[in-house]
């Protein structure tokens, strides 16, 4: 009964924090309410473009630039990781209040490296990305009859031989009238209206706005040098501005200057606060998930039936009449054994290699679980792209406390293939701890050297670098290394048969075993692949991604179809009398990585056609690598773990002298 009871407060606070994520939509946000001429000021992020995939820094081109100086704003670590570097712009805005014709700056003249470095951007496709009150700022175009959803905007447009500049910019900015109900049902409580303030600057219960859009169209403008002589930021252009998306004016030229100047209007929606990110969260194509979904299924369906035959016709079958008989008629049927009968004295011999087995298995487990986790906390909300960098964050935290599953998987695993010995299981630990860390931290170095080469944003701090190593051995290593302590401790896994000192010789095969192992990883691709196309269209196109849900049961499904597909290969191979099945299993599995791998080429080849240089390119593969690494270990652990089970099971039932 006490368990149950328990069962029941987990099913309700699962379900209070499932309706706290779908009525709040960003649990630990709060919406802030501006007065009636209160400041708004505009940030602005990294340029980043589609044709490169190096981020470089707002203020590297010859933009205006805030009276105050350039300030960083507060970073976490997922958005240094990610090469966001958000600071203050000088655009700024006065709540609900419209204004037209405002002078920004004029540059000095462009000297030859900056209309150079202008050109290249514009060329490359570079995109100015602004945000406000946490919105990014989107820009919509129509297209064969459709609109089109863009954030940011073009620094430029090249026509013919000309480069022009889009130095005139006109905001749009949807606001809502606070509600003292509606943000107290936001907030999920009574006592909503208590935590944000109504009253207004003097005093009065003036009304307050809140930010729930933020769109802006670019223009190209000429301004007459001789009219912006005099102005000083901020000042009112002295002659009306026409912005017109569809024509440019505004050429660059070296040693002339440019004008910016913006307009901001102010329109009141009805589009609520908990709403605001559905523009940009709105995925295309729910009805391809779906059938994402219903592809994976029928491959499960596939291979579940195949292993129910193994299961209920085959091994049932014969363990059933292995127990009916005598013991004389066992004995004469021991000397008819054939196929994975014969391998029973070899089935759990040590495997080759077995310390970097234990470590990849316990890696795996890492980084399956990491994966599992983060994936949850973002379908339930708490990892909204809302909050910048908090997803990477939160990988990086559940990756490091998954350290001890790491641990201790491996080192009973260790302790598992030489029949409990403790020796050895020190080393382990720290092969656990360092091995995918180590090549990852390798890669990443490496790609490092290439972006700080560039001058990229996307380059990691030397600080942050520092950092990263600080949370690996003062964190995720002593942890990973509590998990093997605790894996020593525990009991190994007794084998149910004994090992013959001589291996058995293996049978000549029709084909090479290692052939078919490689083939099994096209079953678990084809349950991801449609899925993958998003995942690669949000990591390198700009799109955002919230189909967590999606992405959560298509996880779910991958792992089952590696262990199905694992089990069958071990099953296959020890009818062969193939007993090394321990490697095998795990590639079998693991295998789904080659053909990520291969479509990740293949996407470089035919959806990033525009993808310019060899940094670029070496990048991408770059970062594959080390994602198609992690989902190798990821899904061959599964692949092992299903067949290590099924292999005990299996000849824990039968007992042969």
């Amino acid at each position: 009964m006490r368990a149950f009871d328990k069962f029941k407060i987990w099913v309700l606070f699962i379900c209070l924090v499932s309706e706290l994520g779908y009525g709040f939509y960003l649990p630990g946000s709060y919406p802030h309410k501006y007065g009636v001429g209160d400041f708004l000021n505009v940030k602005v992020n990294s340029l980043t473009s589609i044709d490169t995939e190096l981020p470089y820094s707002y203020y590297s081109l010859p933009f205006c630039q805030p009276q105050e100086g350039v300030k960083d704003s507060a970073e976490n670590l997922g958005e240094l990781l990610m090469g966001d570097r958000i600071e203050n712009s000088p655009y700024r805005f006065k709540m609900y209040t419209n204004e037209t014709e405002i002078f920004m700056c004029q540059t000095k003249p462009l000297s030859g490296e900056e209309f150079k470095l202008l050109k290249k951007r514009i060329d490359e496709m570079y995109q100015v990305n602004l945000i406000l009150d946490n919105l990014p700022a989107i820009r919509y175009t129509r297209k064969e009859g459709y609109f089109l959803r863009w954030t940011g905007y073009p620094v430029g447009i090249k026509v013919q031989d000309a480069y022009y500049v889009f130095n005139h910019l006109k905001f749009t900015v949807l606001v809502h009238k606070y509600e003292e109900t509606n943000v107290a049902r936001v907030m999920g409580t009574g006592d909503g209206a208590e935590v944000i303030s109504t009253v207004g600057k003097d005093g009065s219960e003036a009304p307050g706005y809140m930010v729930v859009g933020f769109e802006v169209v670019p223009c190209s403008v000429q301004h007459a040098p001789d009219s912006v002589k005099n102005l000083k930021m901020y000042s009112k252009y002295p002659t009306p501005i026409k912005c017109d998306p569809t024509t440019v004016a505004m050429a660059i030229k070296e040693n002339e200057p440019v004008s910016f100047t913006y307009e901001v209007n102010f329109v009141e929606s009805d589009i609520k606060w908990p709403s605001r990110w559905d523009a940009y969260l709105k995925m295309e194509g729910a009805k391809v998930h779906w059938f994402s979904i219903l592809n994976s299924l029928m491959v499960i369906t596939f291979l579940a039936g195949i292993v129910l035959v193994i299961f209920l016709r085959t091994i049932r079958r014969d363990l059933t009449r292995y127990e009916e008989l005598d013991k004389e008629a066992q004995t004469q049927m021991n000397e008819e054994l054939s196929g994975w009968k014969l391998v029973v004295s070899d089935v759990f011999r040590a495997p080759s290699n077995p310390a970097l087995l234990c470590a990849m298995v316990g890696d795996g487990v890492q980084i399956l679980g990491m994966g599992v986790v983060t994936i949850m906390f973002a379908a339930l909300g708490f990892m909204s792209p809302a909050s910048r960098g908090t997803l990477i964050t939160g990988m990086l935290f559940f990756y490091m406390i998954l350290g001890i599953a790491a641990g201790y998987v491996a080192v009973r695993l260790w302790r598992t293939i030489f029949c409990g010995d403790h020796k050895g299981w020190v080393s382990v630990s720290w092969k656990a701890a360092c091995f995918f860390p180590g090549i990852a931290f390798l890669i990443l170095t490496t790609l490092n050297f290439l972006l700080w080469g560039s001058h990229s944003t996307g380059a990691i701090p030397f600080s942050l670098f520092v950092v990263l190593i600080l949370l690996w051995f003062c964190i995720s290593v002593p942890l990973t290394l509590v998990g093997g302590y605790f894996g020593a401790k525990a009991p190994h896994i007794e084998y149910p048969v004994r090992t013959n000192q001589i291996p058995r010789e293996i049978p000549p095969q029709k084909y090479p075993s290692w052939l078919l192992v490689l083939g099994a990883g096209t079953l678990p691709f084809g349950t991801l692949f449609i899925e993958l196309f998003f995942i690669m269209s949000s990591l390198w196109m700009g799109r955002v991604y919230y189909v967590f849900g999606f992405l959560l049961i298509v996880m779910i499904l991958l792992v089952v179809v590696c262990a199905e597909v694992s089990l069958v290969l071990t099953y296959m191979h020890l009818c062969v009398e193939d007993w090394k099945w321990w490697w095998k299993s795990f590639f079998a599995s693991g295998s789904v990585a080659i053909y990520i791998f291969l479509y990740s080429v293949n996407y470089l080849i035919f959806d990033l056609k525009s993808l310019s240089g060899p940094v670029s390119a070496t990048l991408y593969l770059g970062y594959s690598l080390f994602m198609v690494l992690a989902i190798m270990l990821a899904t061959g652990t599964v692949g092992f773990l299903s067949s290590f089970w099924f292999v005990h099971y299996l000849f824990s039932s039968v007992k042969l002298d």
